[in-house]
């Protein structure tokens, strides 16, 4: 596919480009609905600075840029989900102000800014989920996101797993490239899938074991084991009569796991063998308990010491490493010691360490690694499709475009 350097040799002072970026970061949302979007907060601006390199660039080169993004699931128009916070945010961090078109992703003030916005100048759409036409790869909305423009940049590798108009569509009817960060993120984890240093080992946690099958399945000969803890662990602990008590476990998932313990020849499987248990998430005090007693009404919601040091042990000789999803309920702090130990382990684990998926990617923010491990993806979903040897449409989009870009 073309990247960012293949477009700025390309293009001249004045063009105008369409950048898909993901800007679906959480929200500090204030108490009363009163208070309008344009005063909220950006409660975590990381996917904000995950793309400012590409913007930069194009910036520095005289482009006019235009910035396309969802944010959140609205139900059409909802004001609660404007990104006018986000574009205040964007302005702060590129220490340049951010023409913002209200009302409608596709509209008057859409078309205003595309005619007027200056070269070297950044403008940002409304929330292209205002429109339905937008997750229906609806042709009218991607021609109407593309009128005016010159080219197309996708720097979103978080939704390239989606067949959305403004990931697909778009890149389909201008000449279309790849962003910075869509570069690093498939650099990362295509040497991961295809040839990364062994020992490999894959942590896995998140709540349901048939959301990570696709990768068990794509990744089990080239691993030498599984280290698995959270929601996860307990459909596994359950499919081996182990007691479980009132913890959450995927009963239909149960016979798969049976299954992916009993291949032979396959990898090694780490499972937690202490618990930090509960009531409820929201129990105010954890208490220490070995897996195999039996928990009766209480919840295993965060892995014990004894756990950690097994995991330290199974990881110590790895060279590589991807860790997708967290070994306990972190948000909750008695329940938080078992990721956060995890996770300063992996900051100091020699070899190569890539994180993946929202909630694993928020606890290293959480708990202060995320700048010392050797990646962390901005796309979860998108990370495990494409570590599952899948095709991302986005991807797809972007390598078809070469072919027919040249027509247009």
């Amino acid at each position: 596919m073309w990247t960012l350097d293949s477009l700025l040799e390309r293009a001249r002072p004045g063009d105008r480009v369409l950048v898909r970026a993901d800007l679906n970061v959480p929200l500090s949302v204030l108490p009363t609905e009163s208070v309008p979007p344009s005063l909220w907060a950006v409660a975590d601006d990381t996917r904000i600075r995950a793309t400012l390199p590409t913007l930069e660039r194009l910036m520095a080169a005289g482009l006019r840029v235009i910035v396309c993004s969802h944010l959140g699931r609205p139900d059409g128009a909802e004001a609660r989900f404007s990104l006018a916070p986000v574009a205040r945010v964007l302005g702060s961090l590129l220490e340049t102000p951010v023409q913002f078109a209200g009302g409608m992703p596709i509209g008057p003030e859409r078309d205003r800014l595309v005619a007027e916005i200056g070269e070297g100048d950044i403008g940002l759409l409304e929330n292209l989920r205002f429109d339905p036409r937008e997750k229906q790869n609806d042709d009218s909305f991607a021609l109407g996101l593309v009128a005016g423009i010159d080219y197309f940049v996708n720097d979103a590798f978080g939704t390239c797993h989606r067949a959305h108009a403004s990931v697909v569509g778009t890149a389909a009817r201008r000449p279309a490239f790849a962003g910075a960060l869509v570069e690093r993120e498939l650099e990362v984890l295509s040497k991961v899938r295809d040839r990364c240093d062994r020992p490999f080992w894959v942590i896995l946690g998140g709540a349901k074991v048939s959301d990570k099958i696709g990768v068990i399945e794509h990744l089990r000969d080239s691993v030498e084991g599984f280290v698995v803890g959270g929601g996860m662990a307990n459909t596994f602990l359950a499919a081996q009569g182990i007691p479980t008590g009132k913890s959450r476990i995927e009963p239909d998932a149960l016979e798969l796991a049976r299954r992916l313990l009993d291949q032979e020849g396959g990898p090694e499987w780490e499972f937690p063998v202490d618990a930090q248990v509960g009531n409820s998430v929201d129990d105010p005090n954890a208490e220490l308990f070995t897996i195999g007693d039996d928990p009766g009404e209480r919840m295993f919601l965060d892995v014990g010491p004894k756990t950690i040091e097994r995991f330290r042990q199974a990881l110590s000789s790895a060279r590589t490493i991807f860790w997708n999803g967290p070994p306990g309920v972190f948000e909750k702090e008695p329940f938080s010691g078992g990721t956060r130990a995890l996770a300063e382990m992996l900051a100091a684990h020699p070899g190569m360490v890539v994180v993946g998926g929202g909630d694993t990617a928020a606890a290293a923010r959480q708990f202060g690694i995320a700048d010392s491990v050797t990646h962390v993806c901005t796309g979860g979903g998108a990370a495990l499709e494409f570590l599952e040897g899948k095709e991302l449409p986005g991807l797809a989009a972007l390598e078809a475009a070469m072919g027919g870009a040249e027509g247009r």
